[in-house]
């Protein structure tokens, strides 16, 4: 028997395409992201000024979006298909997190090639935790996370294979 505070379980997914720039590829990405996860995305800045790549800091080089709960775990599951339910042990980090990138938004279900957007790959990372994760995040009495309550890579890893049944390789 297992005790529900031990119990891992997907607490989010964060979608992202990483543009480079502002303008209308920014646009494009936009509107693939609404059409892959069916919400609105959320633009993100850079936090450095580089010269080499023509970003400045606070300017708009990508878009994102966080799901949370069932829509997650049902964005993960369509991802890991695409993916034909493989992912590498090393996109696992040491808390049992994993990330992983699709090539084409156009391999999702429903998904046609438009050409006026053109290909767009994203990027899917997830965080798993127990219950009682919330005593690290909170604004009053904020607490570290016991050891005992930390996911590893190992327990991510067997996660990863129960739920969705997806195939680690090395």
């Amino acid at each position: 028997m297992t005790d529900g505070m031990r119990e891992l379980r997907l607490e989010k997914a964060v979608i992202n395409i990483g543009v480079g720039d502002a303008g209308e590829r920014l646009l494009k990405a936009e509107k693939v992201l609404k059409m892959v996860t069916g919400k609105k995305p959320i633009r993100t800045v850079a936090k450095t000024t580089n010269r080499d790549l023509g970003i400045r800091q606070g300017m708009q080089i990508g878009v994102k979006v966080t799901l949370r709960g069932k829509e997650a775990e049902e964005f993960v599951k369509k991802a890991f298909w695409i993916r034909e339910n493989r992912i590498a042990t090393w996109s696992f980090d040491p808390e049992g997190n994993f990330s992983f990138g699709i090539q084409d938004y156009t391999d999702f279900p429903g998904m046609k090639y438009d050409p006026e957007i053109g290909i767009f790959g994203l990027d899917v990372c997830s965080s798993i935790g127990r219950k009682g994760r919330r005593v690290q995040k909170r604004h009053i009495m904020k607490r570290k996370l016991p050891t005992h309550q930390r996911a590893t890579k190992k327990e991510g890893i067997e996660f990863v294979k129960k739920k969705f049944g997806v195939e680690v390789v090395d």
